[in-house]
């Protein structure tokens, strides 16, 4: 196998676990906005901006990113997504149990 090929399918072999993080990204997002904690009217207008799906398309933009990344070869990119997933996984966590 040739090398642009190997990185070609190691590309692609990233974007199961990119994009499942992806599904748990948009999980802890949507139940954040749902809490309606007080955090949130800090940022109103990010959060009220698009009918309040502003916040839902950063996170989408930032998933295609990954998911373009990897597919191009980027190996590091699981790294930095996983890393900016588990981010997002602690202050979901903060947010959700009122610790915050």
């Amino acid at each position: 196998m040739a090398t642009d090929e190997r990185m070609r399918h190691y590309g692609m072999m990233l974007l199961v676990p990119i994009f499942l993080l992806g599904i748990a990204n948009f999980a802890m997002h949507k139940a954040v906005l749902a809490s309606g904690h007080p955090l949130l009217g800090s940022s109103a207008w990010f959060t009220a901006a698009l009918g309040g799906k502003a916040s839902l398309l950063t996170e989408f933009v930032v998933l295609l990113a990954a998911l373009f990344l990897a597919d191009k070869g980027y190996p590091g990119v699981i790294w930095a997504y996983a890393a900016y997933s588990g981010l997002n996984a602690v202050a979901a966590w903060l947010i959700l149990s009122k610790r915050l």
